[in-house]
């Protein structure tokens, strides 16, 4: 068999269209498999959106919660120094000797370091009795 020019080109163009085809079908197979895993990392990156956005929620309810009990335990400290730097047995003794001398229990807080409970018990127990 001969080959002339004609043929040699027709072969190589029925080669050359075989190849492209081949490309373009392997292209389009690539092209899903992108699609896919696209689709598959948005759907992960909608997921830790959503897990990032609970865990913001998270973070500020807890920051309020810790403002809220600093602010309510802000004396705690103060309180503790009060208490630890008086005698128990000296505080109450004196607190009594005010109360009787008609301090009120408000005053004996401020003055022994006493709560108000026991400032109030205090005074109750031993400050002046008012005659009507």
């Amino acid at each position: 068999m001969i080959l002339n020019i004609s043929t040699a080109l027709s072969l190589a163009a029925a080669t050359l269209g075989t190849l492209s085809l081949v490309s373009v079908l392997v292209t389009i197979q690539a092209m899903r498999g992108w699609r896919s895993r696209c689709l598959a990392l948005e759907s992960s990156l909608m997921a830790v959106r959503r897990e990032l956005e609970l865990v913001a929620s998270i973070s500020l309810k807890t920051g309020r919660r810790v403002k809220r009990v600093e602010s309510e335990y802000s004396g705690v400290a103060e309180r503790m120094e009060r208490v630890e730097l008086r005698s128990p047995a000296r505080s109450f003794e004196s607190a009594i000797d005010s109360a009787r001398r008609g301090t009120d229990s408000g005053r004996l807080t401020q003055q022994f370091g006493l709560s108000r409970c026991e400032a109030d018990l205090v005074w109750r127990l031993h400050g002046r009795k008012k005659i009507a």
